[in-house]
């Protein structure tokens, strides 16, 4: 019944000419990695206007939800998850962040990782020693898993905790995939925005290693002259 209400409710959203975009955008064609996905042509921010309208669901309920086959759907039940594991104490986030790692591949295209898995697994592991969890995410055959591994890690980031990134990442420099380097890339550059200083060190331990893309993203917020420098080689 609640899957069928938030179909109802997100279709209210639809944009038409969206879909053909979206699947496109979100690489859904055959061999890709977003391959048979199907979209509806919602935007994000009404996406979350239906999660906050359906926020009282429970976990069986939004269960059901994560396990559309359309995409906006999937991610209305990964915005509720995200806003009860904000609101709810220490005992409810731990069943929050349960439910998320055992329905991980759930999570399987880069704006779910993106959207929600900073807010519940780094989010439970911020004050936690025991972070072995993201190791194992990180050495998943699943390429969601593993860009959850380092996505999650925002969550430490912000709080100027670089260690488990920076081991992530050093772990996952070889990895074939393009969504892994930006990603990387990414919570390195999110690193130097508050120690240039971490990041640089970690570029330059690591140079011959750095996938382009994973660089080129790192390294986004240098001025010109530094960052085609960094580039070169020349540093």
């Amino acid at each position: 019944m609640e899957l069928n209400e938030i179909k109802k409710e997100l279709e209210t959203y639809v944009n038409p000419e969206k879909p053909v975009v979206l699947q496109r955008f979100f690489k859904t064609g055959e061999g890709e990695y977003g391959e048979g996905d199907i979209f509806i042509g919602v935007s994000v921010p009404d996406c979350r206007k239906v999660a906050q309208k359906f926020s009282d669901l429970n976990l069986e309920e939004v269960k059901e939800i994560i396990y559309s086959e359309i995409h906006e759907v999937r991610l209305t039940g990964w915005l509720i998850l995200v806003g009860k594991f904000k609101k709810c104490d220490e005992n409810s986030r731990r069943e929050i962040y349960d439910f998320y790692l055992k329905h991980a591949k759930q999570v399987n295209n880069w704006d779910l990782v993106d959207l929600s898995c900073s807010n519940i697994v780094g989010g439970f592991l911020l004050d936690k020693k025991d972070r072995g969890v993201l190791d194992k995410l990180a050495k998943s055959d699943n390429l969601w898993e593993k860009r959850i591994a380092i996505v999650s890690c925002f969550a430490f980031i912000r709080e100027n905790d670089f260690k488990d990134i920076l081991k992530i990442s050093e772990n996952l420099l070889g990895d074939k995939h393009d969504l892994i380097h930006k990603a990387i890339g990414w919570m390195l550059r999110e690193v130097g925005k508050r120690d240039v200083a971490v990041l640089e060190k970690f570029l330059k331990e690591h140079y011959e290693d750095i996938p382009r893309t994973t660089l080129r993203y790192a390294i986004e917020r240098f001025d010109e002259k530094k960052r085609k420098a960094w580039l070169r080689g020349a540093i």
